[in-house]
Formats: C-alpha cells, sequence, structure tokens
C-alpha cells in the first residue's frame, strides 16, 4: 500500500513538474524572438494635415440622454505637441476624437464615414476624460478637400 502510494505521488509531481517547467522555457524562446520595439510617429503640428479612415459612433449624452455622433479618425501613430508628447503611448495615438462644435462641422462628416478623410489640425490633446473613446482629442479642425 505505501509503494503503491508513493509511486502515485511520485508520478503526480513529474506531472506537474513537466507541466509548469515547459511554459517557463518556452516563454524564455518567445522573449528572445521578440521584435524590437516600434518606432514614435511622426510629429503633429498645429496647421498639419491628419488622414485616416474616419468612424462614427453613437453615445449617450449624459444620464439617459439622447444619442449623439461622435466621430473619430483612425490614422498611423503620430506624436503631439509638447506637452502632450506620446500621451504615455509607446508609439503616440492613432485613434483621433473629432470635437463637433456645430451643425456644419456634423454635416462634413456625415456622409464621409467609413472613407479617408483629410483634416487640418488647428488644436489636438492627449484624451484625459472617461467618456472619452480615443487617444487624442482635436477641438479645432477643418476638412481638407482634395481638387
Amino acid at each position: 500500500m505505501t509503494k503503491r502510494r508513493f509511486a502515485t505521488r511520485s508520478a503526480f509531481v513529474l506531472v506537474m513538474v513537466t507541466a509548469f517547467a515547459a511554459p517557463a522555457g518556452s516563454a524564455q524562446t518567445a522573449q528572445q524572438e521578440e521584435p524590437a520595439p516600434a518606432k514614435a510617429g511622426k510629429l503633429i503640428n498645429v496647421g498639419d494635415v491628419l488622414s485616416g479612415e474616419l468612424n462614427a459612433m453613437k453615445t449617450r449624452g449624459g444620464k439617459r440622454g439622447a444619442k449623439i455622433a461622435t466621430y473619430q479618425i483612425t490614422s498611423e501613430p503620430r506624436r503631439l505637441p509638447p506637452p502632450s508628447g506620446l500621451c504615455n503611448l509607446e508609439t503616440g495615438p492613432e485613434t483621433f476624437q473629432l470635437v463637433i462644435t456645430s451643425d456644419a462641422q456634423a454635416a462634413q462628416l456625415k456622409g464621409k464615414v467609413g472613407k479617408e478623410i483629410s483634416v487640418k489640425v488647428d488644436e489636438v490633446a492627449c484624451a484625459e476624460a472617461a467618456g472619452q473613446m480615443s487617444e487624442a482629442v482635436i477641438t479645432k479642425w477643418s476638412v481638407v478637400t482634395k481638387n
């Protein structure tokens, strides 16, 4: 009876050792094969043009408020001017929320959802409020038309 119990316990220990040793070994090889960290994006200054795909999201304003459209541009990573910098990201923000200040701006963007769009950036900052769904916020902007 003692030999049988010893054999069962030693088999259990052997299984546990191989189960925990194998992931550690594969994790070490995975660390050696990791690519170099991504470079920070190009700096975006006031007056520069930002291009990317326009997305629209519906959000609620306040408690049980009306649904409002929120627009977002997905672009290549970009650095913001100091003091914002990279917005606590390795490469800089890739999603930029467009703040709508008038019905005319909303009308400009409404027909361009899902398409490539270019905007001239007049004021940009890192997203800090809990309700913001993008990494950076463009508060003043204008659509650039292609000739």
